[in-house]
Order: structure tokens, then C-alpha cells, then sequence
């Protein structure tokens, strides 16, 4: 029982660590290489994490809870108790980047396209931009602390 707890505790490490990277290195590049305005863009790319966000959220959970279950049957350690502090931290990141960037983001973006002046459209896609770097940031953070994870989960 030990074993296929742990094993589904470092498959689903895996799984979540791959879709980071999949959103991170192929979603993004691909959303970048579209001919559509950057608001359009916001729009789309919302759209995807809404959707993204069911699956993510279940993966994330279901990591917590088997996480969890392995330290119970096979004993807690150093390497597990590191592991809870990064999904600690974890949950936090993807909350922040849903609840926040991503929908400020889109917010910016349907400002941007819905501006009466060019001035009005100039200065919501410089807060745009801004937060758009502010965003990637959390993302880079996402991608170290899901691949601490699934390295600490393999180990």
C-alpha cells in the first residue's frame, strides 16, 4: 500500500510540474506567435487559464493529499516536511496569479480594446506591460518551486 501511495504522490508531482512547463513552453510561445493584438491575446490566454485552472486546481489538491498520505504510511522526514512548505507556497503562487494577475490582466486588456483615446489605450497597456512582467515573475517562481517539488516528491 506504502508504494502505490508514493507512487501516485510522485505521478502527480509530475503531472503538475508538466503542465507548468507545458503552459510556460509551449502555451506562451504559442500565444506570442499569433497575429492578434496583445489584448487579444490577454483574452485568450485568460480563457485558457480559466480552463486550466479546474484541471490545476483538482492536480494540486490530489499532490497536497498524497503528499500528505505518504508521510502518514511511510514516515515524515525532512525532505516531506520541505515539500509541504512548498505546496504551502505553491497554493499561494497559483491564487495570487488567478485571482489577481489573471484577472487584472484581463480587466487591462478589455480596458485597453474599449479605450476612447489612444492616450486612454496607451497608458492601460503600459500597466498592462507592467503587470504582464510582474506575472512571468510569478510564473518563473511557479516552474522552480513545482520542480523543487516533484524532485523532492521522486526522492
Amino acid at each position: 500500500m506504502n508504494w502505490i501511495v508514493h507512487i501516485a504522490h510522485v505521478v502527480l508531482a509530475g503531472v503538475w510540474l508538466g503542465g507548468v512547463v507545458f503552459t510556460t513552453a509551449v502555451v506562451s510561445p504559442a500565444l506570442k506567435a499569433m497575429k492578434w493584438s496583445e489584448p487579444e491575446r490577454v483574452q485568450v490566454r485568460s480563457e485558457i487559464g480559466k480552463r486550466y485552472a479546474k484541471v490545476g486546481t483538482i492536480n494540486l489538491v490530489l499532490l497536497a493529499l498524497f503528499a500528505l498520505l505518504d508521510g502518514l504510511l511511510a514516515g515524515f522526514g525532512a525532505a516531506l516536511y520541505a515539500e509541504y512548505l512548498l505546496l504551502a507556497v505553491l497554493f499561494g503562487l497559483v491564487a495570487a496569479h488567478g485571482a489577481y494577475f489573471g484577472r487584472r490582466l484581463k480587466e487591462l486588456g478589455a480596458g485597453e480594446r474599449a479605450a476612447a483615446s489612444e492616450e486612454e489605450a496607451r497608458v492601460l497597456s503600459e500597466r498592462r506591460r507592467d503587470l504582464q512582467r510582474a506575472s512571468l515573475r510569478v510564473s518563473m517562481a511557479n516552474l522552480l518551486v513545482s520542480l523543487a517539488v516533484a524532485l523532492l516528491a521522486a526522492g
